[in-house]
């Protein structure tokens, strides 16, 4: 009977059915007896007849039973070792013990098998018989899982794993916070002309909160940049008809609109001036996330995984990591090209996603932007190319009679006449990274003008060539570098890039990123109804926080 006094205990969940109704059974008989003033043999004599056990065993129920007076008290014990308990000589368990601490639990992660030959060579020159690798491992598991991660891992990551996690963000309405991040995309496209890889392209995504609606995506072969926020931004508050329209895509997309905040992480991009005075110029908070805190971004985090776990089931696909992979060659079976995989993207997304139950929503995206659209008046931009002027990078200069120069070039338009006498200063200078052929100049009263270069044969270049062309230069020991320069350095790049375009992935990549900017500058930028009216008549609709305020949003 020893052994089942000793045998493992169970719980009102772990138990059977079976189990549980003998506990049942049990506790009828068990009960009566401990609540009775004085406990008669002969009662626990017929208890004990009853349910078929030893008067011992009665003896023990009705301690049991009195120390914690439940029925899960009374669950018969399951036969073995009692958890926790350990047979090895305590000399042994000494050493395991002394063994975990100086051996495994450290920064470099040492195996269990190190562990194992550590405390086996210690056994074997104490004369002790060496424990087995499980009994090992049990003594390993027994330890905090939280000790051990913050040996091994480190105090952030285990902070991390264990920490509570609270709401992140509460809303009350669409658009009240967007979330904005970037990611590499797992996927191998190929260019459109010899299909050969160009590599991975960037994803940057816009979403909101409130409805979990994807308001805006912008796809690139550049790394994240100011630009790359602007033009993703453009897109989430314009209306997209003519931007599905040119991507042959017949499936709606009606989320657009102002947001009241933007919330993003510590990246250089969303803390570039044009990116801030954007924001400011829209009246849009920028609420940012703490560093080194990813589980402040989770929404657009899980978002982005949903996504990339769906681009794995395409061709060419890397996916997450080296074991994933496997022996697939991604670059070998990669067959699509930038726009093929920009227009399946946006499918995924406005055909799976923003149709499928969120389990956080309890309904569709979809759905949940329509409801609490129709509900609240929305602040609308309707000027697309204020909007994007007002987004992108700027230098300030003084107009003189010549023209602007930025980066070397040289602008010059008659609109800029009147600015030469009248000592306005230093003007903020707006350009698109994606080409350089004409800048954007910001006049006292808030408009911009478009200023093309002063030689209107110059062909248009990016500002990466630009840059790489000043570089090249100045390696060859060019001390001064003028426009003429630059541009006769450009072309021989792009001559060199062409020939080369067989040969090199890098090469093709540069192309394409060219051919891209070229093909996306030259687009007409996608109009909101209205196109030119006056913005603050829009944003009087709705009325704006003040300063300190979070508009009813609550960040945690």
């Amino acid at each position: 009977m020893s052994a089942v006094r000793a045998s493992k205990g169970q719980s009102l969940h772990s138990a059977s059915e079976a189990d549980w109704a003998e506990a049942v059974r049990r506790e009828g008989v068990v009960r009566p007896l401990v609540e009775e003033p004085r406990l008669r043999r002969a009662a626990v004599q017929a208890a004990a007849e009853r349910l078929g056990l030893s008067v011992p065993r009665i003896y023990w129920l009705i301690r049991a039973f009195r120390s914690k007076p439940v029925t899960a008290s009374m669950l018969p014990g399951r036969p073995g070792q009692a958890t926790g308990s350990r047979r090895l000589d305590p000399a042994i368990e000494a050493r395991i013990e002394a063994g975990i601490d100086a051996i495994y639990l450290k920064p470099e992660r040492p195996t269990v098998k190190r562990l194992f030959g550590h405390v086996r060579q210690n056994c074997v020159a104490a004369g002790l018989k060496p424990p087995s690798m499980k009994a090992l491992r049990a003594r390993i598991t027994a330890r905090s899982l939280r000790e051990r991660m913050k040996a091994r891992e480190g105090a952030t990551v285990a902070g991390n794993h264990f920490r509570q996690v609270k709401v992140g963000l509460r809303t009350e309405r669409p658009l009240q916070v967007v979330q904005i991040d970037h990611t590499k995309v797992d996927i191998m496209l190929v260019d459109d002309a010899t299909r050969a890889c160009i590599g991975r392209p960037w994803l940057t995504l816009v979403l909101d909160v409130h409805t979990r609606i994807v308001l805006g995506l912008y796809l690139s072969l550049d790394a994240p940049s100011a630009t790359s926020a602007a033009l993703a931004v453009a897109q989430a508050v314009l209306p997209k008809t003519e931007w599905l329209a040119d991507r042959a895509i017949g499936l709606a997309w009606p989320a657009h609109g102002l947001p009241e905040i933007i919330h993003v992480d510590n990246g250089r991009e969303f803390h570039s001036r044009a990116f801030e005075r954007g924001c400011q110029q829209h009246g849009i908070q920028i609420a940012y996330r703490p560093p080194a805190t990813p589980r402040f971004g989770g929404h657009i985090e899980r978002l982005m995984g949903t996504l990339m776990r769906r681009v794995q089931a395409l061709p060419g696909s890397t996916f997450s990591n080296v074991v994933a992979r496997g022996a697939y060659d991604a670059e070998a079976q990669a067959v699509l090209t930038f726009r093929e995989f920009e227009r399946i993207l946006t499918l995924e997304v406005l055909g799976p996603y923003h149709n499928e139950i969120h389990t956080g929503l309890g309904r569709t995206p979809a759905a949940a932007w329509a409801d609490g659209a129709s509900g609240t008046t929305r602040r609308v931009a309707k000027d697309a190319t204020a909007l994007l002027h007002d987004f992108l990078p700027f230098e300030e200069r003084i107009v003189r009679r010549d023209g602007i120069r930025l980066f070397n070039i040289l602008y010059q338009d008659g609109a800029l006449a009147h600015l030469v006498d009248h000592g306005v200063g230093k003007l903020r200078v707006k350009y698109d990274p994606r080409d350089l052929s004409a800048v954007f100049v910001e006049l006292p009263e808030g408009e911009h003008v478009r200023v093309p270069y002063a030689d209107l044969r110059r062909l248009p270049i990016t500002l990466w060539e630009q840059r790489e062309a000043t570089q090249r230069l100045r390696a060859e020991g060019r001390r001064s570098i003028d426009e003429q320069m630059i541009f006769a350095a450009v072309t021989e790049q792009r001559r060199m890039l062409m020939e080369a375009q067989s040969r090199s992935k890098a090469a093709r990549r540069v192309v394409a990123r060219i051919d891209s900017a070229d093909r996306t500058a030259a687009a007409p930028a996608p109009r909101g109804e209205g196109q030119g009216a006056d913005l603050q008549d829009a944003e009087a609709t709705v009325p704006m926080p003040r300063d300190g305020e979070t508009s009813g949003v609550e960040f945690w």
